[in-house]
This record gives structure tokens, sequence and C-alpha cells, in this order.
């Protein structure tokens, strides 16, 4: 059972934010409100429909006592006590503690790992399912940053997934993704088994990184284009190190002024997720599930061309249903492994 009190205390606020924004919240508060109104919307609709259903069960209880309404009430009461559960585990999934970044647009990191140009083929794979999943979801897809390999794939991918609820649900893809096939350049037919990195950042906001500009330093360089054609003569393409962490950033479109704000764009965010991994490793270090903690030395999935599967390790999956996801179709993938997320984060609250 669900305290009535803290869901009293919910609906109060929740009240409150709505009377602020018709009331015409100052200018600096609205953002702030509005977020908060949108993240407890949800949780007020389960509340007043299980509180509806309890006022539904006690009037039918209080009509048994009525010889004229007795068979009615008799007939509903079975169906009115079977809902109960299943309201209230709706409801304790909705009071779940919301991860603060899940709104937020996600910047997508892709990688070849070991396996040489069948990787980085792989990787341009991955690339490509994301970016018709994104597709699909209606989410607006950036390249930030693009490096091609000789023979077609990615030596790098940067990507920024704008979108309602993007890292809420890609969050999830982050961690070492290998794959089991023959490659075009295999003559005797032969499976190899390469690997690809993805990490996924939540975007961060200027005004939540700070970086002074002494804790950076920015280089210019010549950038070329793809195969290094097309070389640009003006040294346009800009390198940013992060001098306290070593964390260095790239980007080489065009325009200098705009590979400039690009970098710094990536580098925000992969401090701001550097933070966020920290706060989570301190609050739950004993915590033994991989899944949403992004962590990136662990081989999440596997995706077997031969026999047509996609096995998720975190959750043991298995899809026999290879050509589907690899176009872009991540939806029943994803919803598996945020239900085991919340499942998880169920036992430790009622644990």
């Amino acid at each position: 059972m669900v305290p009535l009190d803290k869901l009293a205390q919910i609906t109060e606020r929740f009240e409150y934010l709505e009377a602020q924004l018709n009331a015409g919240a100052a200018p600096a508060e609205i953002a702030r409100i509005s977020r908060e109104y949108t993240d407890l919307k949800p949780v007020v609709e389960e509340i007043r429909a299980y509180r509806q259903a309890l006022d539904d069960l006690a009037e039918a209880s209080a009509m048994l006592a009525d010889p004229e309404m007795k068979a009615l009430a008799e007939e509903e009461m079975p169906r009115l006590k079977a809902r109960i559960p299943e309201m209230e585990q709706a409801l304790r999934l909705a009071l779940l503690p919301k991860d603060s970044a899940d709104a937020r647009p996600a910047i997508i990191e892709i990688r070849p790992g070991t396996g040489g140009d069948e990787a980085a083929l792989f990787a341009g794979d991955l690339a490509r399912m994301y970016q018709r999943h994104a597709e699909k979801m209606g989410w607006r897809w950036e390249v930030l940053e693009e490096q091609a390999s000789d023979l077609g794939g990615l030596k790098e991918l940067v990507a920024l997934v704008s979108g309602e609820g993007v890292y809420s649900r890609l969050k999830y893809e982050s961690g070492v993704h290998r794959v089991q096939r023959v490659p075009e350049t295999e003559a005797q037919g032969r499976i190899h088994t390469s690997a690809a990195t993805v990490a996924v950042l939540p975007e961060a906001d200027e005004v939540e990184i700070d970086i002074p500009a002494s804790d950076i330093r920015i280089d210019t360089m010549r950038s070329s284009g793809a195969g290094g054609q097309h070389v640009n003569t003006t040294d346009s393409a800009v390198r940013i190190t992060h001098i306290p962490s070593g964390i260095v950033v790239t980007s080489s479109e065009k325009s200098q002024h705009r590979n400039k704000e690009i970098a710094m764009q990536v580098l925000r965010s992969r401090l701001y997720e550097a933070e966020r991994e920290r706060l989570h490793s301190a609050r739950a270090a004993d915590r033994k599930s991989q899944v949403g903690s992004g962590d990136r030395s662990e081989r999440i999935r596997t995706y077997n061309f031969p026999q047509g599967r996609m096995t998720d390790h975190r959750i043991n999956l298995t899809l026999y249903a290879l050509p589907q996801i690899m176009a872009g179709d991540l939806t029943e993938v994803i919803d598996a492994l945020a239900s085991h997320d919340q499942a998880e984060r169920l036992a430790e609250i009622e644990g």
C-alpha cells in the first residue's frame, strides 16, 4: 500500500505549480517550474486514478448493505479489487526517483574497438542503426564530428540526438557492442569477431558546467576531408584540451568558430557525465546491475549475423530479428532494458 499522505503531498505540490504557471510566474522561474510540473503530471494522473479506484471500491462495499444494490455491488467488487494491486504497481513505478538527465538531448559517440577494418565497418553499421532509430522516433540527428575509415566504415562519430525523452531511452546503449559475422574481405568465409564502443552522454547546459578559460588549451589544426581529399588550406580544425581532467575533444567542420562551439558542447557533456558517474558510484558502489550505469568497458550486446540474432547480455535477452534491429527497430530491446532497470530500482527501494 502506498501511503496516502505522501500522495496528498505530491498532489498539493502539483496544484501549487499549476497555480504558479497560471498566475504568470517570473520568467526566470518559468523553465524550472515547467520542468517540475511536467515531471509530476504523469505521477498525479496515476494518483488520481488510484484514489478514484479506492473510492469506487468503498462505494461498492457500502452498496452491499442495500438489498436493491447488493447484486450489482457483488458483481463489481471482484473487478475493482483486482484493479487495485495493478494500480498500486503502476503508482510505485511512477514514484521512482527520476534521473534528472532523462529529458535531455543525448550526445552519442561511436568508435571501433578490436577488429581493425571490420570493427570500423561495424561502427558505421551501428551509427546507421541509431540514426534510423532516431528517424523512427521523430528525433533530430545532427552529426557533430565524423571520421571515415578507408573502407567506408567509421573511425569516430559524435552525434547530437534531440527530441522528447532521448537520453532516457538511449542511455542503455553505453558499452561494448560485439559483432560476429563473415567480413566482405574474408575469402575463406570464416566468422570474425570484432567490437565497437558506444558512449551516450546527456547534453549539458552551459550554465551547469562552467569551464574557466584557464582550464582549457585550444589548438587549431589544418583539417582535411574524407580520405585526405579536399584539403582545407586554413587552420579551421579545433582541438580543446581540458587540463584538469586530460579530456581532449576535436572538431573539424569547415568553420573554426563552429568547431569551437561543437568541441565545447561535447566537452561540457563529458564533464557533466563524469560528475554524474562519480556521484552515482558514491551512492551505489554495491549495485551489481550494469543497466543504465554507462559502464563503457562492459560488453553489453552481441550481434550474430550468421544466426540472425541479437543478445543483450545484461538481461539475457535474445531476439532473432537482427535485420529489423539493424534497420533501427530498437523499441523492444530498449523497453526490456527500461523495465529491468525499473524492477532493479524498485527492489532497492523496497528491499
